[in-house]
């Protein structure tokens, strides 16, 4: 691993898979910032040194999706990794151009791997 540890944004509505996924990215020895909404994830990427992978849910409470925030993701950096999450597989409509996307349920071994391939 580098010299910097890896610093994932994870939005994710559902407390069990938030809690969860972030267990398995942090027990690689990376960051993990947590957001419940898509609000709460854009003031992550506001306020945060560097995100380098977002981890998010397509379908969040409030006003903005997952694709909200994959969009302010990439305005700031285009290249910016997003690997989408949804229990709706028709959620896929919109995805990003060199993103992943993992149907629920996932299984975390199989997002770590992306995350780390995305980095």
């Amino acid at each position: 691993m580098c010299a910097a540890a890896l610093v994932v944004l994870v939005v994710e509505d559902d407390a069990l898979l938030l809690y969860s996924i972030a267990h398995a990215l942090r027990g690689e020895g990376w960051l993990v910032l947590q957001a419940r909404t898509g609000a709460e994830a854009i003031t992550h990427l506001g306020a945060a040194e560097r995100v380098d992978v977002v981890f998010t849910d397509i379908q969040l409470p409030g006003p903005l999706s997952g694709w909200d925030v994959a969009d302010a993701c990439r305005s700031s950096r285009r290249d910016m990794p997003v690997i989408y999450t949804s229990g709706n597989a028709a959620d896929r409509r919109r995805a990003v151009g060199g993103s992943h996307f993992f149907e629920k349920p996932y299984d975390a071994v199989s997002v770590v791997r992306a995350c780390r391939e995305c980095a």
